[in-house]
Protein backbone atom coordinates (compact mmCIF):
# COMPACT_ATOMS: atom_id res chain seq x y z
CA UNK A 1 0.00 0.00 0.00
CA UNK A 2 1.60 3.39 -0.70
CA UNK A 3 2.23 6.12 1.55
CA UNK A 4 -1.11 8.43 2.00
CA UNK A 5 -1.03 10.42 4.82
CA UNK A 6 -3.49 13.10 5.93
CA UNK A 7 -3.95 15.71 8.54
CA UNK A 8 -6.52 17.18 10.49
CA UNK A 9 -7.01 20.68 10.00
CA UNK A 10 -6.91 21.82 13.26
CA UNK A 11 -3.18 19.80 13.46
CA UNK A 12 -2.41 21.85 10.27
CA UNK A 13 -3.26 25.03 11.69
CA UNK A 14 -1.56 24.03 14.96
CA UNK A 15 1.46 23.08 12.93
CA UNK A 16 1.60 26.83 11.11
CA UNK A 17 0.93 28.54 14.31
CA UNK A 18 3.46 26.95 16.14
CA UNK A 19 6.31 27.56 13.37
CA UNK A 20 5.13 30.94 12.65
CA UNK A 21 4.01 33.12 15.48
CA UNK A 22 6.29 35.69 16.68
CA UNK A 23 9.67 34.43 14.93
CA UNK A 24 8.72 36.22 12.09
CA UNK A 25 7.32 38.93 14.39
CA UNK A 26 8.63 42.52 12.13
CA UNK A 27 10.94 39.98 10.82
CA UNK A 28 11.87 40.45 6.79
CA UNK A 29 11.22 39.13 3.76
CA UNK A 30 13.72 39.15 1.42
CA UNK A 31 13.73 38.36 -2.48
CA UNK A 32 16.71 37.26 -4.03
CA UNK A 33 17.84 36.12 -7.70
CA UNK A 34 19.94 33.01 -8.33
CA UNK A 35 19.45 29.60 -7.57
CA UNK A 36 17.28 28.45 -4.44
CA UNK A 37 19.47 26.51 -2.05
CA UNK A 38 18.72 23.00 -1.53
CA UNK A 39 16.48 23.91 1.78
CA UNK A 40 16.03 26.83 4.76
CA UNK A 41 19.22 25.25 6.66
CA UNK A 42 21.39 25.85 3.52
CA UNK A 43 23.71 28.94 3.57
CA UNK A 44 23.54 31.61 1.22
CA UNK A 45 26.20 31.25 -1.62
CA UNK A 46 26.56 33.53 -4.52
CA UNK A 47 23.04 35.16 -4.45
CA UNK A 48 22.48 38.48 -4.29
CA UNK A 49 19.69 40.46 -2.43
CA UNK A 50 17.53 42.45 -4.70
CA UNK A 51 14.41 43.57 -2.12
CA UNK A 52 14.32 43.31 1.53
CA UNK A 53 10.52 43.81 2.26
CA UNK A 54 9.08 44.28 6.60
CA UNK A 55 6.44 42.22 8.09
CA UNK A 56 4.40 44.12 10.90
CA UNK A 57 4.69 43.72 14.78
CA UNK A 58 2.33 40.84 14.44
CA UNK A 59 3.85 39.17 10.97
CA UNK A 60 0.92 36.55 11.06
CA UNK A 61 -2.82 36.23 11.72
CA UNK A 62 -4.07 32.69 13.26
CA UNK A 63 -4.17 29.90 10.69
CA UNK A 64 -7.05 29.22 9.37
CA UNK A 65 -8.30 25.89 7.21
CA UNK A 66 -4.60 25.10 7.22
CA UNK A 67 -3.02 28.22 5.89
CA UNK A 68 -1.51 31.26 7.29
CA UNK A 69 -1.90 34.72 6.03
CA UNK A 70 0.66 37.41 6.15
CA UNK A 71 -0.59 40.83 7.75
CA UNK A 72 0.62 44.07 5.76
CA UNK A 73 4.07 43.93 4.53
CA UNK A 74 5.94 47.32 4.37
CA UNK A 75 7.35 47.31 1.23
CA UNK A 76 11.34 48.27 0.33
CA UNK A 77 11.03 51.59 -0.76
CA UNK A 78 14.60 51.37 -2.34
CA UNK A 79 15.54 47.77 -3.83
CA UNK A 80 19.21 46.98 -3.08
CA UNK A 81 20.18 45.77 -6.57
CA UNK A 82 19.40 44.96 -10.17
CA UNK A 83 17.85 40.96 -11.15
CA UNK A 84 15.75 38.86 -11.29
CA UNK A 85 13.82 37.35 -8.77
CA UNK A 86 13.85 33.79 -8.20
CA UNK A 87 13.21 32.98 -4.67
CA UNK A 88 12.43 34.62 -1.58
CA UNK A 89 13.50 33.80 2.63
CA UNK A 90 11.59 34.62 5.48
CA UNK A 91 14.02 35.13 8.34
CA UNK A 92 13.78 37.36 11.70
CA UNK A 93 14.35 40.57 11.87
CA UNK A 94 18.41 40.34 11.41
CA UNK A 95 18.87 38.38 8.01
CA UNK A 96 21.11 35.64 8.98
CA UNK A 97 22.42 33.04 6.03
CA UNK A 98 19.60 30.74 6.97
CA UNK A 99 15.91 31.78 6.79
CA UNK A 100 13.09 30.16 8.51
CA UNK A 101 11.57 29.62 5.12
CA UNK A 102 12.12 29.50 1.63
CA UNK A 103 10.00 29.34 -1.48
CA UNK A 104 10.27 30.17 -5.43
CA UNK A 105 9.78 33.79 -6.29
CA UNK A 106 8.24 34.90 -10.09
CA UNK A 107 5.06 36.10 -11.92
CA UNK A 108 2.16 34.58 -11.56
CA UNK A 109 1.88 32.31 -14.92
CA UNK A 110 5.26 30.49 -13.74
CA UNK A 111 3.50 29.59 -10.33
CA UNK A 112 5.40 30.64 -7.79
CA UNK A 113 4.83 30.30 -3.79
CA UNK A 114 5.46 34.29 -3.71
CA UNK A 115 3.70 35.91 -6.55
CA UNK A 116 5.23 39.43 -8.14
CA UNK A 117 4.10 41.67 -10.46
CA UNK A 118 6.86 41.43 -12.25
CA UNK A 119 10.15 39.34 -11.69
CA UNK A 120 12.25 42.20 -13.23
CA UNK A 121 13.45 44.71 -10.14
CA UNK A 122 15.63 47.26 -10.33
CA UNK A 123 17.87 49.01 -7.78
CA UNK A 124 16.92 51.69 -5.99
CA UNK A 125 13.11 51.23 -6.83
CA UNK A 126 10.03 50.44 -4.80
CA UNK A 127 9.23 46.59 -4.33
CA UNK A 128 6.35 45.31 -2.72
CA UNK A 129 4.18 42.63 -1.88
CA UNK A 130 0.20 42.47 -1.66
CA UNK A 131 -0.08 39.27 -0.03
CA UNK A 132 1.57 36.35 1.66
CA UNK A 133 -0.14 33.21 2.52
CA UNK A 134 1.77 29.98 3.50
CA UNK A 135 -0.13 26.84 3.17
CA UNK A 136 0.31 22.82 4.72
CA UNK A 137 -0.90 20.60 2.83
CA UNK A 138 -3.27 17.47 4.16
Amino acid sequence: MALNPKTAVARRNAALNAAFDTVLDAGKLGIFDGTQPTDADTALGAQVLLAELTFGATAFAAASAGSKAANAITQDSSANASGTAAWASLYPTARTTTGTMDMSAGVSGSTPNLVLNSASISALAAVSCSSLTITQAA
